[in-house]
């Protein structure tokens, strides 16, 4: 059973509960203090917090942009199998020369995971600052409030039914990575937009050859961010990853 945080006597933002996808959805635009707000709604009602944004005046609509009928469920995979076959997939679509340059020092094998980050003090904490400077910055146009029923934040993509990265995997497959990136870097989902993601880090790889560990990761889960973003992998890792609490994926 889904509780309604408004029920609950909760500090929430004016508010109410949806259907198909089950939500709580704030009437009224974020603010930078609002996921820090609602994390007791969390801790009061299951609901994982996340904001959800309008981009270029297209906000998510329910009927059109989610699709809760053609998800996988998290459960049912392995992250560390879901990222070698979606970089095996990327490895067979850039079969080139110029491409081997591009994904130095790693070849088109997959190289496996990359160890955990240090022990997480407060991934909490890390998202609300992480989503306070986001909204400060404008980085977040028309993001609301969401409260989301799933047993962890990585599963919110899944819950919605979320299709932004349709092209290249669906949700479930993202959910199942990014409860690694929970367990072993601290991460939680911060914001979803009609194409993007941005995600806290309270762990980041602190070396080189930790961030470029993850960036090879970064690279199976969202080719686009870091193909088109930057001109090798080793770069995406010095200025993308390396010491980041804030990750950012789209998908093009």
């Amino acid at each position: 059973m889904v509780i309604n945080p408004n029920a609950l006597g909760l500090d929430l933002p004016p508010g109410a509960m949806r259907v198909q996808p089950s939500l709580w959805y704030a009437n009224e635009p974020a603010q930078p203090n609002t996921w820090a707000r609602l994390l007791p709604a969390r801790e009061a009602s299951g609901m994982h917090p996340v904001l959800l944004v309008n981009d270029e005046d297209r906000s998510l609509t329910w009927d059109r942009d989610l699709d809760l009928d053609h998800m996988s469920h998290p459960d049912d995979h392995d992250p560390e199998e879901v990222l070698a076959s979606l970089w095996d997939y990327d490895m067979e679509e850039n079969e080139d020369e110029e491409d081997a340059d591009t994904i130095a020092p790693f070849t088109a094998e997959w190289p496996g995971l990359a160890p955990a980050g240090e022990p997480v003090a407060d991934a909490d904490a890390t998202a609300a600052r992480v989503a306070a400077e986001l909204l400060d910055a404008g980085r977040l146009p028309g993001a609301r409030a969401g409260l989301i029923p799933v047993r962890r934040g990585a599963d919110i993509l899944t819950a919605l039914g979320w299709t932004g990265a349709c092209n290249h995997a669906d949700s479930g497959l993202l959910s199942t990575v990014l409860r690694s990136w929970e367990d072993r870097f601290g991460l939680r989902v911060v914001a979803l937009h009609f194409d993007r993601l941005d995600v806290s880090v309270a762990a980041p790889p602190r070396t080189m050859p930790e961030a470029l560990a993850v960036a090879a990761e970064h690279h199976a889960f969202c080719p686009d961010t870091v193909r088109q973003g930057y001109d090798t992998i080793r770069e995406y890792a010095a200025e993308g990853v390396l010491g980041k609490q804030h990750w950012t994926f789209w998908w093009d």
